[in-house]
């Protein structure tokens, strides 16, 4: 393990269970290693430590966040192991790939304007529900020059110093403005054609699904705030489609109902029936995409369903982030995992 001697791992968690004994023990052994643990109560803090990691646990007097595990965790592995060069950050609820950190730390040796790499990550269980095998086909991204990364990923430590790290407020998409300013430094951000981790996200109910569709809508909403019109232009686009399906069509249509009703105009209950239409429609060419793309029809019939419903989940998150930055109260997580 010479090769990976300057390279740490941090791992984040909150009750993750089974899954963060998985992914200790899937981590190369020899490499430096700090587990930040987010409140725990499930035994998390014990088993990290009789594996021998060390463990920061977080003052959870102050907001948490999981940008503010990771910036504790590589400033941490960074006073500690003073040789470390790359920190490769793995969420709680992950196993490594045996040969992702060897692959990923002699990419960054060889390409010294990429600030980070990371791979292919896949459900650990897809086959168990819908919204699982949906989280496998969302981590299947493009291979080469990315826009930004996810949670598991290799940063260069230098680029993390010059970024100050994640921003430590951000209770949901974190990494995209993360990789937004880093790229506006200068750098660049890569995907990797290699087996990197395997997820394991558990959502087996639909208000699962709901909650992370939720905080999806939340992300994308803040990053725009935060950015305006330097933030990623998919984010933008992203954000656009939730206001448009979840907030002004319905209110459209809802507009249109009451005219009917209270005045009687027949050109408005056709209106009504056509922006009501609009939505079938659109699971129809989400589902055709889809279909085209994996060759499953079950599969993409369900997936345009759910894309369009979650919407409405993501709407919520929309408008959770505009009345809260307009009241400034304490932001308070959206976590999908009991």
């Amino acid at each position: 393990m010479s090769d990976l001697s300057r390279t740490g791992v941090v791992v984040i968690g909150r009750n993750e269970g089974d899954r963060l004994k998985r992914c200790f023990r899937s981590l190369p052994p020899g490499v430096a290693s700090i587990y930040v643990d987010s409140g725990s109560t499930d035994g998390s803090v014990a088993f990290a430590r009789s594996m021998g990691l060390h463990v920061v646990e977080l003052d959870m007097r102050l907001p948490f966040t999981a940008a503010r595990a990771r910036n504790v965790g590589w400033r941490k592995l960074a006073s500690t192991h003073p040789s470390i060069e790359f920190v490769q950050f793995v969420d709680g609820d992950c196993e490594v790939a045996a040969s992702w950190l060897a692959v990923a730390r002699e990419a960054l040796v060889h390409e010294h304007e990429t600030a980070a790499v990371f791979g292919r990550r896949r459900e650990r269980f897809p086959a168990r529900s819908i919204y699982n095998k949906m989280c496998d086909d969302e981590w299947d991204t493009p291979i080469g020059l990315v826009e930004s990364c996810g949670g598991d990923v290799l940063f260069r430590l230098v680029t993390l110093r010059e970024a100050r790290g994640y921003s430590d407020d951000l209770i949901a998409g974190e990494e995209p403005d993360l990789c937004l300013r880093l790229r506006r430094a200068g750098w660049q951000i890569r995907c990797l054609d290699h087996e990197m981790t395997t997820h394991d996200a558990a959502i087996t109910s639909f208000g699962a699904f709901w909650l992370r569709t939720k905080r999806s809508g939340y992300a994308f909403a803040e990053h725009v705030w935060r950015h305006r019109g330097h933030s990623i232009s998919s984010w933008r686009r992203q954000l656009y489609g939730i206001v448009f399906w979840g907030m002004s069509l319905p209110v459209l249509c809802l507009a249109c109902l009451a005219l009917y009703v209270s005045e009687g105009f027949w050109l408005t209950l056709a209106s009504f029936f056509s922006c009501l239409f609009a939505y079938p429609a659109q699971v129809l060419r989400v589902t055709f995409k889809k279909y085209g793309e994996v060759g499953e029809y079950r599969f993409a019939a369900v997936y345009g369903v759910l894309i369009v419903v979650g919407k409405f989940a993501q709407a919520s998150g929309v408008l959770q982030c505009w009345i809260g930055h307009l009241r400034q109260p304490n932001v308070k997580l959206i976590e999908y995992k009991g």
